[in-house]
């Protein structure tokens, strides 16, 4: 992935799809956190999409960034006495645009 790309975590678990973004940082790694209406319940019908790059190059379907890639419970713990649980995705990429010619 590349710094300043983004992508987008979109929620279809209620009446009006929630959807929050965020930019890679100068490695590549994007975090981003989910709206609290958002349960470990719910995040099953969340995913996660490539949006746009800096550099003029198209998002790729590299692991479901075009598509919208499902999240992967990674590691749950406890912040200001709330249970989270961190999810993850990818690795997304992006792909050269192609002149026209």
């Amino acid at each position: 992935m590349v710094a300043g790309a983004i992508v987008k975590l979109q929620c279809n678990n209620t009446k009006y799809p929630l959807v929050s973004t965020a930019r890679t940082d100068k490695n590549g790694y994007f975090f981003l956190q989910a709206p609290k209406s958002i349960t470990t319940f719910g995040a099953h019908k969340c995913k996660v999409f490539l949006v746009t790059s800096p550099n003029a190059t198209k998002p790729s379907n590299l692991h479901g960034g075009v598509v919208g890639a499902a999240l992967k419970p990674e590691k749950p713990f406890v912040a200001n006495k709330l249970p989270f649980v961190l999810y993850t995705v990818g690795p997304f990429a992006f792909e050269p645009k192609c002149p026209k010619h």
